[in-house]
């Protein structure tokens, strides 16, 4: 190894410290130092790219990640990251184009991606659903809940958030048939079993949302949420450290 390989080796594992450690802006300077000396460095474009993005600078990580791609077409990581940033922009046709190409180099063969892609695909389309759901468009929601679900069947998460979109709509029995189907999946799951609580109560069937957060109780007994939804409906005075909820109203999800 040449010295100035081995320099710029040393140079790479600074800057890789400070990126683990959070100090951007001193992994930003180390990594750009590098990239003027030897620019065809694929990671560091990544790593700087990540950088930016952190930062909130989402047009320069554009710039970085294509640079790594340039560099390494087959750079998967880069090209995650890289769909991410531009779903965050907005542009939602060329995220998709990249993590189809992403996942076309990762598995060749029609109909295969690799579980890490689909693990990130997943995300998106949650996170793409999220957004729909705070500004009101539960079809839109829905439907890209199910896309994650297509690639993630067994995120129990989202299956709630179907619920809870389907709620949001008045479709409260279609509600309950997914909230029951993330209970039976992970038992544990506390805000499927909350919700589904909630939303037996919205319909009028008291009984039955006490029964679900007397459960949910069980899982998890130090729970303030179910407590205070439990105090709200037998009418007990709610603990000072609670919010209150008004009467006649129902708890919040």
């Amino acid at each position: 190894m040449s010295s100035e390989t081995e320099a710029i080796h040393e140079s790479y594992v600074k800057g890789r410290a400070a990126f683990d450690r959070g100090d951007f802006d001193e992994a930003q300077r180390t990594f750009e130092e590098i990239v003027q000396k030897r620019p065809h460095y694929a990671e560091v474009h990544n790593k700087l790219g990540l950088i930016h993005h952190q930062k909130g600078a989402l047009g320069k990580a554009v710039d970085a990640f294509e640079k790594a791609l340039a560099i390494n077409p087959n750079y998967t990581e880069a090209s995650l990251n890289l769909a991410v940033t531009y779903n965050e922009l907005g542009r939602y046709d060329k995220a998709g184009e990249i993590f189809s190409r992403a996942a076309q180099i990762a598995h060749p063969a029609p109909n295969t991606i690799d579980p890490y892609i689909k693990g990130k695909m997943a995300n998106e389309h949650g996170r793409l659903g999220d957004l729909y759901h705070d500004l009101g468009l539960y079809d839109e929601a829905v439907e890209e809940y199910r896309k994650a679900l297509r690639l993630r069947p067994t995120f129990v998460d989202i299956i709630t958030k179907i619920g809870i979109s389907l709620r949001e709509k008045g479709e409260f029995d279609q509600a309950v048939g997914e909230f029951s189907k993330a209970k039976e999946a992970n038992p544990q799951y506390m805000p499927a079993r909350i919700n589904l609580g909630i939303t037996y109560y919205m319909r009028g069937f008291t009984g039955m949302a006490v029964e679900e957060w007397q459960a949910a109780l069980e899982v998890d007994p130090a729970s303030a949420e179910v407590k205070r939804y439990l105090s709200f409906v037998r009418n007990e005075p709610m603990a000072e450290t609670s919010a209150p909820i008004e009467p006649g109203t129902p708890p919040s999800p």
